[in-house]
């Protein structure tokens, strides 16, 4: 179950626990309470050949074929309810949880298969109200796994804030489409950045960052690790265990970043990242694929030492400079004084000897 509160000037749909997808159970909360007042209802899934007491909606449809199932609203306020129905596709948020586009957003899957019976309902108090829905899926629809939701709305007026609120309750719909699936992740961009700061002898901190592609038609979650290395993998210097990505739907990415401390100017860096993909089948089951290697580099330089080293350099440079111009002025003066000497012997030896 979903449960979310939004404004028209900032619209968002927030699941307030995560749900079941293919068989993994979490817990949900089972109804939205309206801020400071008795509106309140729940929604659940109907009892039926499909089970009881489901905490989402699964199913596995030929393209071409329709299933139908419904949706139960009950309202345990005082006041009736006029809520809106409808279907949306699903997304993964940033933060690893399960979200639907917002009313009105455009849909091109679940979102359009989903067919509810009506898209307003008027629930009175104490009432349970049951809204049969039908899920078609196109023939010519891709094999693989989409995920969506179908949502109760009730828009409210804010006096205080001068605003429409909509608080909506929705329950997750997990769909595979019958055919060949084919399970596949990549990891895209791989870089590993360091940074030392000022101290030449200590050590700093190595990034390592990727994006995590799910390339495949299957939902796939993944366990990872990241090493960072000296040149072509030399003198390890340890790994950064990172936590599992969250399930990804077919063509979505992720972000991955992970810092190791105290890593050693070692100048180049040499990164590799293992990535387990993770299967969940219909039954729950998971399965773990092959896991995928990619690597990168980076610089790793001390620009402090590399700074003291240069300006040692230069003050050597200069002294030999400096020193070798003294010699050359030394050995210009003894020429000089040479020179004098050699011309006041041969002045001297010109002059006529004086008379006995």
């Amino acid at each position: 179950m979903y449960a979310s509160v939004t404004n028209f000037r900032r619209i968002s749909f927030a699941a307030f626990a995560l749900l079941v997808v293919f068989g993994i159970p979490t817990v949900a909360s089972s109804a939205a309470h309206a801020a400071e007042d008795d509106v309140t209802w729940t929604v659940r899934t109907a009892s039926n050949d499909f089970g009881a007491e489901r905490s989402s909606y699964r199913y596995t449809v030929n393209p071409g074929s329709t299933v139908e199932d419904a949706l139960v609203v009950v309202n345990h306020g005082d006041t009736a309810l006029d809520l809106g129905v409808y279907a949306a596709d699903g997304y993964t948020t940033d933060s690893g949880q399960f979200d639907l586009v917002v009313g009105g957003a455009k849909s091109v899957a679940v979102g359009t298969w989903v067919r509810s019976s009506v898209d307003r309902i008027s629930v009175g108090p104490g009432e349970t109200i049951e809204v049969p829905f039908a899920v078609t899926v196109p023939r010519d629809a891709m094999p693989g796994d989409y995920g969506g939701g179908i949502v109760t709305s009730l828009v409210q007026t804010d006096a205080i804030e001068g605003i429409n609120v909509d608080r909506r309750l929705g329950i997750r719909i997990a769909l595979r489409v019958s055919g060949d699936l084919a399970p596949s992740l990549a990891v895209e961009n791989m870089q590993v950045t360091w940074d030392g700061g000022l101290n030449p002898f200590a050590g700093g901190d190595a990034t390592v960052s990727y994006t995590i592609h799910n390339t495949g038609n299957t939902m796939l979650s993944a366990q990872q690790t990241a090493d960072v290395a000296g040149p072509f993998g030399w003198l390890p210097t340890g790994t950064a265990t990172i936590a599992a990505i969250p399930q990804l739907l077919p063509n979505e990415t992720w972000e991955v970043t992970a810092s190791l401390r105290d890593v050693p100017a070692m100048f180049l860096l040499t990164a590799t990242a293992t990535v387990t993909p993770v299967v969940t089948d219909a039954s729950g089951s998971t399965t773990a694929l092959a896991p995928i290697v990619a690597s990168a580099n980076g610089w790793a330089a001390p620009w402090g030492l590399l700074l003291l080293i240069a300006a040692v350099a230069a003050l050597v440079i200069v002294g030999l400079r400096l020193q070798k111009r003294h010699r050359m002025l030394q050995q210009e003066r003894e020429a000089a004084r040479v020179k004098e000497a050699v011309e006041l012997a041969l002045t001297q030896a010109k002059e006529p000897a004086p008379a006995g």
